[in-house]
Parts: C-alpha cells; structure tokens; sequence
C-alpha cells in the first residue's frame, strides 16, 4: 500500500466519524514523517485483557472486581454491582466470576510487602 492510498484510507475513516481531528493529524503526520505504523497489539482489546490481573488489595473474594477495575479504568464498586446484577436477572454472573477467579492469574507481590495490612504492634 502506498503512501497515498494510506492517506486517503485514513481520510474516508476521518469522514466516516471512525477518527477525530487529532487522531487524523497525528496519523497523517506519523505517515508523511515515515514513521513506522503502531504495533498490532498497542491498545487493542487482547493486549488489555493480557494485562488483566486479580487485584491483592481492592478485593472482597478473589480480586475479579479490583483488577477489572484497575485495568478498565472503571471503579471495582461499579465491576461489583454488575456482577451482582448479572446474578440476579440473567444467572450468570456469578459463573463469569468463578470463571475469571479460576483463569486470570493474581497480580504478583512486590518485594516486602509479604504481609499486607498487619501493624508491628
């Protein structure tokens, strides 16, 4: 693909509402400077949920809502609410939480923070 086709695919998806004024801009301008096209995985939905982690310190059972929330941006009160939400009119989400519980791994422990919440008195 040329540079030319680049510059008028991202122009039918600036007229298209899929880009913002910015967005355009700083894609036209990393095009013609011949800088390389973002990375497949900057951003996109699956690098996210690689990064999802079960949260150590904002949990209530296993971590799901913290590290839903941590990775989402959105607050674990909310991730829990809808959880239970879930649960009580459709069923499944108390599934979805075992199953998340069991599959995303836990966030690892940082270096002398072994024990987490004890006082020394």
């Amino acid at each position: 693909m040329t540079i030319s086709d680049e510059i008028r695919r991202l122009h039918e998806l600036h007229q298209a509402g899929a880009l913002t004024d910015a967005e355009f801009a700083r894609a036209k301008e990393r095009l013609l400077n011949g800088a390389p096209p973002p990375a497949a995985g900057d951003g996109d939905l699956a690098s996210e949920f690689s990064r999802l982690r079960r949260s150590r310190a904002d949990r209530w059972l296993g971590g799901v809502c913290g590290g839903i929330g941590k990775a989402s941006g959105v607050a674990s009160w909310i991730w829990r609410i809808v959880f239970v939400l879930f649960t009580i009119s459709f069923g499944f989400g108390l599934v979805i939480y075992i199953l998340l519980w069991i599959f995303v791994p836990e966030e690892e422990r940082l270096p002398g923070n072994d024990i987490i919440g004890k006082s020394d008195t």
